[in-house]
């Protein structure tokens, strides 16, 4: 009798381990169920919305998506906030060590190009923009086509990018605003005469609700780039021929150092259906979706 109850209660605990050992496991995160945090910065965050929305979609996975300014986002990125970072450029030699002191390997996806984009207020009739002219405001020069320059964040890739092509190390003390995001600059802008806007590309081809009335009253400058002769429009056209001086790469980039959602989703946004996504959204997917094509004969015998 008593062999009998000792042998049912190891039978209940075996069941009972089972059970919660089944449940770990289909809680577990893998390539393509569980649950993730993406770091992305702000100038991207709609083409990665969208990328998402699809991923979910198809697989048993969860992702927050956590946007904020490239600088905010890259030290959330080496403090392990998150290990899954889309970024408009590769990791610097500084993150690259901090990486390899962890023994962990950086995975990056290239998955498409996009632009920064220059903006202007209707009511200034204008749609053309010298990149020389924008750099010697930078440089702290007077112009009197430029009043101001309007910046998402001081601490965005916008930021890093026109610095770095005007060869600052900072932005001029005087004329240039800086707000907490792309949309309110799309506002600033459409309020306000005679300011410049230096926005992400994606913001203009997949504007939400709001900004859909901001640009009515705003104006897509095309830009001349420095030692060039024609203006060009950040179209998807320019960016594929490389016209449009403003273009940039996009990477997701995967620190995770084993095989979980980050895996999967830098496959899937670099697959055949993320790339469609891309194409679609008006930016450069890294590589063109293939096509179907059916050929009906209609000929009548």
């Amino acid at each position: 009798m008593k062999l009998t109850l000792k042998f049912s209660t190891v039978l209940v605990f075996l069941f009972i381990a089972s059970f919660f050992c089944c449940k770990n496991n289909s809680d577990k995160e893998t390539i393509l169920k569980g649950g993730t945090t993406i770091l992305v910065d702000e100038t991207l965050k709609p083409i990665i919305e969208d990328q998402i929305t699809v991923f979910e979609s198809d697989y048993n996975a969860k992702i927050v998506l956590d946007a904020r300014s490239e600088k905010e986002v890259s030290l959330a990125f080496v403090k392990d906030t998150s290990r899954i970072i889309v970024l408009s450029r590769e990791l610097n030699e500084d993150e690259k060590k901090y990486f390899k002191n962890l023994n962990i390997t950086p995975k990056t996806t290239k998955i498409g190009t996009d632009a920064v984009a220059f903006i202007m207020n209707k009511n200034s009739n204008d749609t053309l923009i010298a990149l020389d002219e924008v750099v010697q405001f930078m440089k702290g020069s007077f112009s009197s086509k430029i009043k101001g320059l309007v910046f998402d964040n001081l601490n965005s890739s916008t930021v890093r990018l026109m610095t770095e092509i005007a060869g600052v190390s900072s932005i001029p003390d005087k004329g240039v605003f800086s707000f907490k995001n792309n949309e309110e600059v799309l506002k600033f802008v459409s309020e306000n005469e005679g300011m410049i806007g230096v926005v992400g590309l994606n913001w203009l081809y997949q504007p939400s609700t709001a900004i859909v009335e901001y640009l009515k009253d705003i104006n897509v400058l095309s830009v001349k780039g420095i030692g060039e002769k024609e203006y060009f429009a950040p179209t998807q056209n320019n960016i594929a021929e490389g016209k449009y001086p403003l273009a940039r790469d996009l990477f997701i980039i995967n620190c995770q150092g084993y095989s979980g959602l980050g895996m999967g989703f830098a496959s899937f946004v670099a697959g055949e259906r993320g790339q469609r996504i891309i194409l679609k959204s008006g930016l450069l997917p890294v590589r063109v979706p293939s096509r179907k094509i059916l050929i009906r004969n209609n000929d009548k015998k």
